[in-house]
């Protein structure tokens, strides 16, 4: 696929034709239980790439009122507000993630970082390290696979340990143990904390 098309067009489209593939149709526990576990329900966290939004539902649900999302495709977010009505509707940001200018404690990575441009890599880093707080966190789950066509475009822990490191403590990049079925052995679990 030539990288130049994931535009908003493109993910619209992926949308409307029903074809996402990422979405396994809930929120996933991995992204859940670390929240519960590690943030006040007063952090601002961040969902980059949050599509149907079933991490963005359950944690507003859950009280943590200061969560967002950003994505590219109006029409994820119309069918998010369809079935989240009660949901800020300025929470869930139209618009490319890397003119984001707020500040957050915490983002959230599921299937955002595979889905860009890897050559939009380093400025992925760069610009986690610029909207994250003093101690700000990035947690999720990374491909530990490459693939040969995409999205999504996957990696290694290695090549990850060298983008994050310069400019983030890292304080978990492992195999994941809780992947849904279909990407048993195929995740790690990356945790790093803005240096």
């Amino acid at each position: 696929m030539t990288t130049a098309k994931l535009n908003s067009e493109y993910w619209n489209n992926r949308y409307i034709q029903n074809q996402t593939g990422w979405d396994i149709g809930y929120a996933n526990p991995i992204h859940i239980d670390y929240v519960l576990e590690n943030t006040k329900k007063s952090a601002r966290i961040l969902i980059p790439g949050a599509g149907s939004g079933h991490e963005l539902s359950k944690l507003w649900n859950m009280g943590y009122t200061n969560v967002f999302a950003i994505d590219l495709s109006i029409t994820a977010k119309k069918r998010f507000l369809e079935t989240n009505p009660t949901f800020p509707d300025d929470h869930y940001i139209i618009g490319d993630f890397f003119e984001l200018e707020e500040k957050f404690d915490l983002i959230l990575e599921q299937t955002f970082f595979c889905a860009i441009d890897p050559k939009l890599r380093s400025q992925y880093v760069q610009k986690v390290h610029d909207i994250l707080n003093t101690n700000g966190k990035l947690f999720g789950v990374l491909f530990a696979i490459n693939f040969h066509d995409g999205p999504p475009f996957g990696g290694d822990s290695e090549e990850y340990n060298a983008l994050f490191s310069s400019r983030f403590s890292i304080q978990k990049l492992e195999k994941s143990y809780k992947s849904i079925t279909p990407r048993q052995d195929k995740e790690l679990i990356i945790e790093i904390m803005k240096k």
